[in-house]
């Protein structure tokens, strides 16, 4: 029967590569922000992805840092559909190194493509990508499969 995952269906969901969408409350009257991420999920722990600059500042890292707070969410886009969406505070944010990039990258394609994935990113002078960690608080998720996770 359709229903809710478990939290082994959702750690066994997240480890797969789906890409999130990532939403952060907005400013000045505008709605919140969405945004595609890659991310790294630790069963039970934490979540962590970048941004990327490509040598702006962003307007997703300003309304993180002022929000403190982010919800992501994850899905199926065929059947039978999947979701999972954390609800979570960012524990922790900063300069996001090479490596840190790669590990999530390498998540979603070919380590080749990955190193050029980084290393375009880390070829404009003023690139700048932060790296976040959100701990889950509040979790929904639904799987429409006939056993869920």
């Amino acid at each position: 029967m359709p229903g809710p995952m478990s939290p082994a269906g959702r750690a066994a969901f997240l480890a797969a590569s789906h890409v999130a969408i990532l939403s952060v409350a907005g400013a000045d009257g505008r709605p919140p922000l969405s945004s595609p991420v890659f991310y790294h999920y630790e069963p039970g722990g934490d979540l962590t992805f970048f941004t990327n600059t490509q040598g702006r500042k962003t307007r997703k890292a300003e309304l993180i840092a002022a929000a403190g707070a982010v919800t992501v969410t994850v899905q199926t886009e065929d059947m039978p559909y999947k979701y999972v969406t954390i609800e979570g505070s960012v524990v922790s944010s900063g300069p996001a190194t090479p490596d840190a990039m790669k590990k999530i990258a390498e998540r979603y394609m070919p380590a080749e493509y990955a190193d050029g994935f980084v290393q375009g990113e880390f070829a404009h002078p003023e690139s700048a990508p932060v790296l976040y960690t959100v701990r889950p608080q509040r979790w929904f998720s639904s799987d429409l499969s006939e056993e869920p996770a």
